[in-house]
């Protein structure tokens, strides 16, 4: 079971597989850099499209307490001080194992958060309001791209990756932080829906921006030689 599991988040990371292929990286940071302009200039012309009202409408159309309280605890992480604690608390695991480009990276997926901060301000796009959703949430700043799906998928996938890729660790502790981080990134842009937090096409957004930087770390691992080894 654990193996079947391991070998389908090795399946899932392997397009991140760069080493020295230096053309595959340059095709995946070409789509996902080109999949992202053409959501920018889409919410850009349509601010409110019937795509995101509809979207919205579904996800939250049977609501619930208690699945008010497991959306907000999955968008918990992603709250500012929890993300930058986590992100610096692993980090420091790292580190204090040993594990010192691995702290570096972990550290670096911040700038992902920096990054979309500055998105949100060049798009300004609106949050959702009460008029048109049911928010659940009061969340600050803009809407465009998703700061919390961006966060996990840059972070949560980097730690995924990473444990694919060190061997030397555990395989229980492994395969636990891998299937947890993946249900996380898996979760999060319902959970921004439906909370009201945020549009269909700022979670999209926010999946495909926190890719690419995902993959810009990836590959920047890769070229400074990252201490585990695929086998």
């Amino acid at each position: 079971m654990g193996e079947a599991i391991s070998a389908r988040l090795r399946k899932a990371f392997r397009f991140l597989d760069f080493q020295d292929d230096r053309k595959k990286a340059i095709h995946v940071f070409i789509f996902l850099t080109a999949l992202f302009v053409l959501l920018m200039a889409f919410v850009l012309i349509l601010p409110k499209s019937f795509i995101d009202l509809e979207f919205s409408e579904e996800v939250q159309e049977h609501p619930s307490p208690w699945l008010d309280a497991l959306m907000k605890g999955v968008s918990w992480f992603g709250n500012q001080i929890v993300a930058i604690s986590l992100t610096l608390g692993t980090s420091l695991i790292f580190l204090l194992f040993k594990y010192k480009r691995e702290a570096l990276f972990v550290a670096l997926t911040l700038l992902a958060s920096v990054a979309n901060f500055g998105l949100k301000v060049l798009i300004n796009r609106p949050r959702p309001t009460e008029k048109l959703v049911n928010v659940l949430v009061k969340a600050q700043h803009q809407s465009f791209p998703s700061g919390h799906t961006v966060f996990y998928v840059t972070f949560f996938g980097f730690l995924v990756y990473l444990m694919y890729q060190l061997r030397g660790i555990d395989e229980r502790l492994r395969l636990s932080v891998g299937v947890v981080s993946v249900l996380l990134i898996a979760a999060v842009p319902f959970s921004r829906i439906y909370l009201g937090a945020h549009w269909f096409t700022d979670v999209l957004a926010g999946f495909v921006f926190g890719l690419l930087c995902l993959a810009v770390l990836v590959y920047f691992y890769f070229k400074g030689g990252g201490k585990g080894a695929v086998s």
